[in-house]
């Protein structure tokens, strides 16, 4: 293999930012990596080149190991996003620049200088200084300049994102040529998906620093095997489905199955794909192709060129989740993304607002992962509230879980996990690991081995406060903070029958109300959504603050409804700790439900809540809008959560 890479791993600052990405790139072969900004893409191809160390893992260029070798020594070309050019050279000279380093004799260098500049297309050009040529023809110098030494392997850092569309159709089409004609081993970083199908010859995607999936694009496209990968490459339309003997259900559709494996003997939940180009469109259901799906309505038409794209709403499906594209927070309809062509178009033309039938061609049917969960387990009989609590949180919703001992020897977990599964009989038998290292290094170490919807934390003293600050800050994980100690009235922590949602409005009390539902659908749950207007004394600044927030919840209430959850709102006027201490006291309230908004995620916030007694578990939702280290807490505020739960 041209390139191995084996367990590699970056931290900053503690937090992994690539973790375990293990790759094998065969010679001559083009592979693209792709992923957001931010998914770890870029740090992978630095440390390939040794301009980012390492913090573990290996790797290999055409088998030997480069992990320690210096960059100048691996023999590696690097093309950056911003060209990188020496202003102060002529484009010869820039070309030339890593055969001087070498100490290449003069009419070697010139002769491989008018080489590289006749294969990118810039013969005649030498003796002009970067300022004077185009953004296109400068990348085309950088190319050219990584090339000059005869690197092993080329790495390419989102080498045309500076450039506009035409430039970079072109600089594709030339530089596929120009490693076709060298059969250079490379690997492309992008974020561009038009970019990544056209160039490479296998695809590879990130998120969130691990490796999630890779393989031919078409394999990826067609048939993913991740819900990332289905709704990041493209266009998507995903929805969570039953599948049974007799095939695949969405409502009242049914599509049989094409498989080889045989079909389940219970029903189960999956993941229904099916693209934009497999969606047929008709007036009627009789002239409808495919599978019928529903009547829709057309929302909006977009003109591209080649193609015509649709966004129909379709009333909702029973016992349908929409995943992509996400429906809009407080409504209970079904978006149907659809793409036809201009012959199509013509043959039956729609309007927005026009109805039209809903058909698909073809689906693809993904496993559908479900929540996953991470019990911790400690010394002592502090953990067991919170696997009392979690583990039949786990089967009623049908959760994956591995239970994390810490502190434990094996022969200790094994007996905690034997009562555990007997007493919860989950479906799917919890998997275990036993760590020595300290309880906040090894949850940290685990969230970021593996993704998690949600950890489960006995709270017990202040040492679990530099753990909540780090899980907190990696992954994307929510908390679930269990009473360690039973108050005097209760034997054990019992599932709640009542969940109070504290919500701020706005993007991240959606997430909130979002994940909050998710979990209690399952439990048969009822819920109180509840926001509070703090009063500044004048009542003409007050009512449009209610009001506002009476929309939001109103919202929130249709959207629980669509997930199965029974909620009713309350709206509070005056401080906030008061607010929320009042609704507590009130209300029998199993649960409570804090958001980013309503408890920003900051220690001063949290050492409430891990130093005094909980009177019930507090779920905490790490909302993506509110990223670690930006919200910050005044002092004055820093007592709310302690006066809430005293």
């Amino acid at each position: 293999m041209a390139i191995t890479l084996e367990h590699l791993t970056k931290r900053y600052e503690g937090h992994a930012v690539v973790y375990d990405v293990s790759l094998e790139i065969g010679e001559g072969e083009l592979f693209v990596l792709l992923g957001p900004s931010g998914s770890g893409k870029s740090t992978v191809l630095r440390m390939i080149a040794g301009l980012t160390a390492s913090d573990g893992g290996r790797v290999l260029l055409h088998g030997r190991d480069v992990s320690g070798v210096s960059p100048q020594q691996r023999g590696v070309g690097f093309v950056f996003q911003h060209y990188a050019l020496f202003q102060h050279m002529t484009v010869a000279e820039n070309i030339e620049f890593g055969l001087r380093i070498q100490r290449v004799a003069p009419a070697e260098r010139r002769r491989r200088r008018e080489e590289l500049l006749e294969l990118v297309g810039l013969a005649g050009l030498g003796n002009r200084l970067p300022r004077q040529l185009s953004g296109g023809q400068q990348q085309r110098v950088a190319l050219a300049r990584a090339l000059a030494p005869r690197p092993d392997v080329l790495l390419l850092d989102e080498p045309f994102g500076a450039l506009d569309a035409r430039i970079r159709v072109e600089m594709r089409r030339s530089l596929r040529q120009i490693q076709h004609e060298l059969g250079i081993t490379a690997i492309f970083v992008t974020h561009d998906q038009e970019e990544a199908f056209e160039l490479c010859d296998r695809l590879g995607i990130m998120s969130t620093g691990r490796l999630l999936e890779y393989g031919p694009p078409v394999d990826l496209y067609l048939r993913p095997r991740t819900e990332f990968a289905a709704t990041f490459l493209g266009s998507a339309n995903l929805l969570l489905g039953t599948a049974s003997a007799s095939g695949i259900e969405l409502g009242t559709a049914r599509f049989p199955l094409h498989t080889q494996a045989e079909p389940p003997e219970t029903p189960r939940r999956v993941q229904v794909l099916f693209r934009p180009e497999d969606v047929a469109l008709a007036a009627s259901v009789d002239a409808l192709s495919g599978t019928a799906l529903g009547a829709g309505t057309v929302e909006r038409i977009a003109f591209t060129g080649a193609y015509e794209r649709l966004l129909l709403r379709l009333p909702a499906l029973a016992s349908v989740r929409p995943i992509a594209p996400p429906v809009p927070f407080g409504h209970d309809s079904l978006y149907v993304e659809a793409t036809r062509s201009q012959d199509q178009s013509r043959r039956f033309p729609l309007q927005t607002g026009d109805a039209a039938w809903v058909g698909v061609l073809r689906i693809h049917a993904l496993a559908h992962p479900g929540l996953r969960f991470l019990l911790v387990a400690t010394e002592g009989s502090g953990s067991q509230p919170g696997l009392d609590f979690g583990g039949p949180l786990a089967r009623l919703s049908s959760a994956r879980v591995t239970v994390l001992g810490v502190g434990l020897d094996a022969p200790e977990l094994r007996l905690l996990l034997d009562a555990y599964r007997q007493q919860l009989n989950l479906p799917v038998a919890p998997q275990s690991r036993v760590t020595g290292d300290p309880l906040a290094e090894a949850v940290v170490r685990e969230v970021e081995r593996e993704i998690y919807d949600l950890v489960i934390l006995p709270a017990v003293g202040r040492d679990l406060l530099p753990l909540i600050e780090r899980v907190l800050e990696t992954g994307e994980q929510h908390l679930l903070l269990v009473p360690a100690t039973p108050s005097a009235a209760r034997e054990r922590v019992d599932l709640p029958k009542k969940a109070l949602i504290c919500v701020a409005g706005g993007e991240a009390s959606k997430t909130d109300v979002h994940f909050a539902g998710r979990l209690l659908r399952h439990l048969g749950t009822d819920s109180v959504l509840l926001s509070v207007v703090e009063a500044d004394g004048e009542a003409s600044a007050e009512e449009p603050e209610r009001g506002r927030a009476e929309r939001f919840m109103e919202a929130g209430v249709r959207t629980l409804a669509a997930l199965g959850v029974t909620a009713r709102t309350v709206v509070r006027v005056g401080p906030l700790r008061e607010a929320i201490q009042a609704e507590m006291a009130q209300g029998d309230y199993g649960l409570l439900v804090l958001g980013a908004p309503a408890l920003p995620m900051a220690a001063a916030r949290i050492r409430p809540l891990v130093t005094g007694p909980l009177p019930c578990p507090v779920l905490l939702v790490r909302s993506p809008y509110a990223a670690a280290g930006m919200v910050r807490a005044a002092a004055s505020e820093d007592a709310l959560v302690e006066e809430v739960i005293a």
